[in-house]
């Protein structure tokens, strides 16, 4: 029995609500790693992580820190991304990146396995990881893409606090108390950290995730249009997106309507989709069975259910789709990747 290769791993950010389901990830697939390296900012340098039975200490990120590294995963911020992945490749390492830094950099594959894992092997250093919105959707619909070709997408989010980090599930939590308790909640964080006016998002709904571009659009629903086209490879695809953050913890929900260019059975759709990797189908109005957040949270599949034809459009498709946005949404795409990457050379 031959002996497995074995990698030089580090983990960028691994102090974070990511970085913390990265290393879940790498210890439940039992990746083969030879040495770990956790690393983070200076303020999170020092902390004690547990993995596998061992204790790491994490260490600050800098330039220097990837002599030896072969994997690499980012989930860090942007500026830390652009910051210090040029050094990693200097060193040799293959960067997988949560980030927004390289997504759009047409050199860069956008990654999602299900989808186009072939597009790994033109990497110059770093793999991106699509948005945790696009990252769902997308692996739901490319079998629908493959088979019957799609020539619109209209898609309204549902996304969880989660994304926008821990210090908003705890913004959230605090709002919650405060309402139930008759008190007015002050909100600190939601829906911009950087901007000037804040909103509760303790029972409400907040049409806004990221900054607002001059077309009217957010950063985020731009995010999902540049993202499905570059990950279909198709500048034809017409998408657009509003992007809405709800109090829920875990999982991103997704309200779906996409125009086939095919006619299609509805029937053979739902086997179609119940066939697919990393799909689950959950569709059966009878018992009210379909996607629900809080049962997506902690797996690392994508689900999909209300498939129901368009009243209007023959041709058009109404689909819900959910998945827990820290697993597949970032974590374990990565991880999917980083297990890819490890198979090609073993």
């Amino acid at each position: 029995m031959s002996t497995p290769t074995l990698f030089n791993v580090a983990v960028v950010g691994a102090t974070g609500a990511v970085g913390e389901q990265i290393l879940k990830q790498l210890a439940a697939r039992n990746f083969p790693i030879k040495e770990l390296k956790l690393l983070s900012s200076a303020r999170s340098a020092g902390t004690k992580i547990e993995f596998k039975g061992q204790t790491y200490t994490v260490e600050e990120a800098t330039p220097d820190s990837f002599k030896g590294v072969e994997i690499a995963l980012f989930s860090a911020g942007g500026d830390v991304s652009k910051a210090l992945i040029p050094h990693a490749i200097e060193h040799g390492a293959v960067c997988i990146d949560n980030t927004n830094a390289y997504r759009m950099d047409p050199t860069t594959p956008l990654v999602v396995p299900e989808v186009n894992i072939g597009k790994v092997a033109e990497h110059k250093g770093v793999i991106a990881n699509p948005n945790c919105s696009t990252i769902q959707m997308v692996a739901a619909l490319k079998p629908l893409y493959d088979r019957y070709g799609i020539s619109r997408i209209i898609v309204s989010t549902y996304q969880a606090v989660s994304g926008a980090g821990a210090r908003a599930i705890d913004e959230m939590l605090r709002q919650s108390k405060e309402v139930l308790a008759g008190n007015d909640p002050q909100p600190d964080i939601l829906p911009v950290g950087s901007l000037p006016v804040k909103h509760q998002i303790a029972f409400n709904a907040i049409p806004q995730i990221d900054k607002f571009q001059d077309n009217g659009f957010t950063l985020e629903e731009m995010k999902m249009i540049r993202e499905t086209k570059k990950i279909m490879d198709d500048d034809a695809l017409e998408v657009t997106a509003t992007c809405v953050r709800i109090p829920v913890v875990y999982g991103h929900s997704e309200s779906v309507y996409v125009e086939l260019k095919q006619d299609f059975d509805i029937g053979e759709i739902k086997t179609l989709l119940a066939g697919s990797p990393g799909i689950v189908l959950q569709d059966d109005p009878d018992s009210q069975l379909y996607p629900l957040a809080t049962d997506a949270a902690g797996k690392n599949e994508v689900f999909v259910g209300r498939v129901r034809r368009d009243l209007s459009n023959p041709r058009a498709l109404n689909l819900w789709i959910v998945s827990d946005n820290l697993l597949k949404g970032a974590a374990w795409n990565a991880v999917q990747i980083a297990e890819h990457i490890a198979a090609s050379r073993a």
